[in-house]
């Protein structure tokens, strides 16, 4: 019969006939009452706690900029026109995301007084403090606490993670929503039950967010982890031998959570909590615009891409910037996961499916990733949650299981990170040592001397973990380490580059400009900052100057938003009133993109 995970054991069955995981020693006590609280339990107090920190200390304080203006921005015009089933971005439709994710900006607004910058970040980092909830849980059904605190901290630790979860984005609900359904898998296995409802409740709300991902990723995971559960012989032997029917119902067997009476009700009701708002906006406006989107983003992109074609071979490079600096790991802790993964002597042990557990989770989803004909470095944030468990078995696993070639990739992933920390140092020195002109005149540093009092302790931490090597010294340096240069990023470089970022400063200045003459501005080939404009009503947009040059002789405009590359051809009499800043450093495309504010007329 085949045996699944449910926690990091066999099921079991107990004296009642319910179906439990048997624990072991170290999770009861031998009267069978829960033991006291361990240190892995306060760890992973201090986990939770460290991660909000990270995730929401001045989440509000940077400007929105590039993809961060669709939330934003469809929430305030939600907001505006009381209609919560069409997004618009200045009047005009928007549904190149599902709706899930733009409602949970508005319901963050009550929050925050507004939509704003923290409103429209919120649910992204929420969702970040989330996952890294579900993985820690997930990872201790998979092995145990100590190791799912580890890959807690990795997550939350992981550059693009930490970044992506502090931007307005709907990515990490994504990978969140994912791990919610793989911790109840994994709790419960291939014993079906009522929670196959639950998650297919959950894939349709994940899916609700960015679209047909919240479905597709975790059951893909699950199905091929429930391929191999067993080890690549069995598949093999199943697959090769017998009947097209023995075949079918081995596969069936091994996929019960998928094939059962439960499934029945779970899949309408799924199809039901997901389609529902399409079809309101369909009755309300005619349009089935939100159906086509999700053609097109989810399934025209995968397999006949518009746009974002990167290069097959992104993803294998991709992944170490994603998750520096705990990256610099991953060779070893993929040497090990493989090889503990195959090991024929634990061929039906708990541990050996645990592994496999974890390759298929991660396996499954990069190549995925990799096979999709649109590629952006992004799009594999839901790979990064199986890495993080891989790097974390490194520091929890026997030192017994620890083979050679995988310490010394530890050691040398060790020494790298140890590098790169040392000449991060080198940013203290004034840039006109260092660079030509015009990078030479970039600002300074901000708050040099937290830079310089967070690179002393995580440099004392390498010496610390130099002199006296262990895994356990070196997990405490790379996560101080890593911790304390995130947080300086985030709660000093980030908010003190704004002052280069002109967008915002540009929206205020023209309103305070055109004052009352909000009816007589209108924009040429871009699209206006309307989030920081604020305004009622859409901004007229022209994209021919036949049609810019007509607006004017009727006598309709007065104010005009252009880009800088733009200026000489609009062909109307008119001077620049206002320009978006631009520095040395800038580059040529960068400099034309820049927004200008004319006057028309004389």
């Amino acid at each position: 019969m085949h045996q699944v995970i449910a926690g990091s054991q066999e099921l079991a069955p107990t004296r009642k006939g319910r179906v439990e995981p048997e624990r072991s020693a170290g999770e009861v006590a031998s009267n069978g009452e829960s033991l006291p609280v361990t240190y892995s339990h306060w760890a992973f107090v201090a986990l939770v706690a460290l991660t909000m920190i990270l995730y929401l200390v001045r989440l509000g304080t940077r400007a929105l900029w590039a993809s961060e203006f669709r939330w934003g921005e469809v929430a305030r015009e939600m907001l505006l026109s009381g209609n919560y089933f069409w997004p618009t971005i200045n009047g005009k439709v928007y549904f190149d995301k599902p709706l899930g994710s733009y409602w949970l900006v508005v319901a963050s607004a009550w929050i925050t007084g507004g939509v704003n910058e923290a409103a429209t970040r919120l649910p992204s980092a929420l969702a970040g403090m989330l996952a890294v909830v579900m993985l820690v849980l997930l990872t201790r059904h998979l092995y145990d606490l100590r190791t799912g605190v580890i890959a807690g901290l990795v997550l939350a630790t992981s550059f693009s993670f930490a970044f992506w979860s502090r931007n307005a984005s709907a990515d990490v609900e994504t990978v969140a929503g994912m791990l919610a359904v793989l911790l109840i898998f994994a709790s419960r296995g291939q014993r079906a039950g009522w929670w196959v409802i639950t998650i297919w409740s959950i894939m349709a709300l994940t899916s609700l967010m960015k679209g047909l991902l919240g479905f597709v990723l975790p059951i893909l995971v699950i199905c091929v982890y429930s391929c191999i559960a067993n080890g690549w012989q069995e598949l093999a032997l199943h697959l090769r031998h017998g009947t097209l029917g023995e075949r079918i119902s081995w596969l069936t067997e091994q996929n019960r959570w998928l094939f059962n009476r439960y499934t029945v009700p779970a899949v309408p009701l799924a199809a039901i909590i997901y389609l529902v708002p399409f079809a309101v906006s369909l009755c309300n406006t005619g349009s089935a615009k939100g159906l086509y989107m999700v053609y097109r983003e989810n399934i025209q992109r995968y397999f006949a891409p518009f746009d974002h074609r990167g290069p097959i071979y992104l993803y294998v490079y991709v992944i170490f910037l994603l998750m520096a600096p705990w990256s610099a790991l991953l060779p070893a802790a993929m040497v090990h996961a493989h090889s503990s993964g195959s090991d024929a002597a634990s061929e039906e042990s708990r541990l050996a499916k645990a592994n496999r557990f974890v390759l298929a989770f991660f396996w499954s989803l990069f190549i995925f990733f990799t096979l999709s004909g649109s590629r952006r470095s992004y799009y594999i944030l839901p790979v990064l949650p199986a890495a993080a468990i891989m790097v974390a078995r490194l520091f929890a696993s026997d030192s017994r299981m620890i083979g050679k070639l995988t310490g010394l990739l530890l050691k040398v992933g060790f020494c790298s990170f140890a590098v790169l920390v040392t000449g991060s140092g080198i940013v203290l020195t004034p840039v006109q040592r260092l660079l030509p002109y015009p990078y030479s005149v970039l600002p300074a540093l901000p708050a040099q001397k937290i830079f310089l009092v967070s690179w002393i302790i995580s440099m004392a931490t390498i010496v610390f973990a130099s002199t006296n090597y262990s895994r356990r010294r070196v997990l405490l340096s790379f996560g101080v380490s890593s911790y304390l240069f995130l947080s300086y990023l985030f709660f000093v470089a980030m908010p003190a580059g704004d002052r280069w970022r002109g967008e915002k400063q540009f929206a205020k200045a023209t309103r305070q400009l055109i004052g009352a003459h909000e009816d007589e501005l209108a924009a040429f080939r871009t699209q206006p900052p309307v989030f920081y404009l604020g305004l009622a009503h859409p901004i007229p947009q022209y994209d021919s100057t036949s049609e810019l040059g007509s607006a004017v002789r009727d006598g309709h405009l007065r104010w005009l938003i252009v880009r800088r590359r733009d200026v000489g051809s609009i062909n109307v009499a008119g001077y620049a009133a206002l320009s978006e800043p631009v520095y040395p450093w800038d580059s040529a495309q960068h400099r034309g993109n820049s927004l200008v504010l004319m006057r028309l007329g004389g």
